[in-house]
């Protein structure tokens, strides 16, 4: 071991002459241990939010869409998609068609989007379908009978008549609201009207509640239905058209480059955007929050060099007699400046190795049993995600060693300067 560690690791476990000293340097300790585990937790919060949120997003929605300008719909699509879905770096590609309507049952109504699919294409770019809890998707796919008609002699209540109702897929929030469940009927009003004698008139279908999705993600569950994306052309009086052609891409980073290379390869009048424009206010927020909270929570690091400033001069005051005796044996100026800045390093590796260990533990178990429940009307999401990350805990122990270097710099001159000729003149 070098003197002067040595030197330092003795004097922070010796007995003082004044007591203040060593609790000066145990709330040093501890103030670092919190800062740190702090961070450490503060950090994994919002790396979790943001992975959450991600994967979410990338399983629920597309990573690349491509729309007309003019947003009239895509004609002759079945060429198109056949033909783009076959471009470098393009897994999979799905035609859909959306349109806000009202969905009701009874008294109860709920605004939504819903969306025509075919199924065998729509998850191979997005996992809603596959998250079905009740019923079956599979009712998206044969073509039955379809009784639309509200005129029809038929009982509307009859076990024919529903049974032969197109099929429609709830989300989970949406079905609690409208008090639906498998094989329930509900009304679905479009906006896209018709024109009568009367003037336009809404144009409305019944459809039987044949699955019912929960994929965890609160506005997903609570505003989003999907039919076929046939029933969806009859419903909304469109012909054969489709709103948009959803790509998934090899490398959701790529997205935007990948998303041009599409636009250009479809032609003129085609724009394509991807997830990350879609969603970029989102990320920016959480990216400027860590950024806030590194700082914010920073702070308590810095009170803690503060204690570290604190105690170490204390402790040059009363160590005075011995520097002087250590430098009259010939310990020279830069030796003893070591010493106390080994001594602050000390309490700041001490302090860093506790909190580290104390806010990775904290967030694996945080994770692990989902402690912190959250209301996902407001957070999207129903528990606060934790995830940590080792670059994470290199970043932060690395500032917190900076800190408490820094703070050892004043007092470690002192101690330098001290003449020993005039210490020990009254002694």
């Amino acid at each position: 071991m070098r003197f002067e560690l040595f030197v330092a690791s003795r004097y922070l476990r010796a007995k003082r002459r004044q007591a203040v000293i060593s609790v000066i340097t145990a709330i040093s300790i501890i103030g670092v241990a919190a800062g740190v585990a702090s961070l450490i937790i503060a950090l994994a919060i919002n790396n979790g939010f943001r992975q959450d949120l991600q994967e979410r997003l990338l399983g629920s929605t597309a990573h690349i869409n491509l729309m007309r300008v003019e947003n009239d719909g895509i004609r002759d699509w079945r060429p198109l998609l056949d033909r783009l879905s076959k471009e470098p770096h393009v897994k999979a590609a799905a035609p859909a068609l959306f349109e806000q309507v009202l969905i009701s049952r009874g008294a109860r109504a709920r605004g939504g989007i819903l969306k025509g699919v075919l199924p065998d294409y729509e998850k191979k770019v997005s996992e809603l379908l596959q998250t079905v809890k009740f019923g079956s998707v599979e009712e998206l796919n044969p073509e039955k009978l379809q009784i639309t008609n509200h005129k029809s002699q038929i009982p509307p209540d009859s076990p024919s008549r529903i049974a032969a109702m197109p099929p429609i897929i709830l989300g989970k929030d949406m079905a609690d609201e409208l008090g639906a469940t498998v094989g329930s009927v509900v009304l679905v009003t479009s906006p896209q009207g018709e024109l009568t004698p009367f003037g336009l008139v809404p144009k409305y279908a019944r459809f039987r509640v044949a699955g019912i999705f929960k994929s965890g993600f609160y506005d997903y569950d609570t505003g989003w239905a999907f039919i076929r994306l046939a029933d969806a052309q009859r419903l909304f009086g469109l012909g054969d058209v489709i709103s948009v052609i959803e790509f998934k891409v090899d490398d959701i980073y790529q997205a935007g480059v990948i998303g041009k290379a599409l636009e250009r390869d479809a032609g003129k009048g085609f724009m394509a955007t991807n997830w990350m424009e879609q969603n970029r206010q989102l990320f920016h927020a959480l990216k400027l929050e860590r950024v806030v909270t590194f700082i914010t929570i920073g702070l308590i690091v810095l009170v803690a060099a503060l204690n570290i400033l604190i105690s170490l001069i204390m402790m040059v005051m009363e160590k005075t007699r011995d520097i002087a005796v250590l430098m009259s044996l010939g310990t020279r100026r830069a030796q003893v400046r070591n010493v106390f800045i080994f001594q602050g390093v000390l309490i700041g590796v001490v302090g860093t190795a506790i909190g580290l260990v104390l806010g990775y533990i904290l967030s694996w178990t945080g994770g692990h049993y989902r402690l912190v429940s959250l209301s996902p009307e407001v957070y999207s999401i129903d528990f606060v995600p934790f995830a940590a990350r080792a670059l994470d805990g290199v970043v932060v122990a690395v500032v917190a060693l900076a800190v408490s270097f820094v703070a050892t710099i004043y007092p470690s001159w002192s101690a330098s300067r001290i003449l020993p000729a005039e210490a020990l003149r009254y002694e």
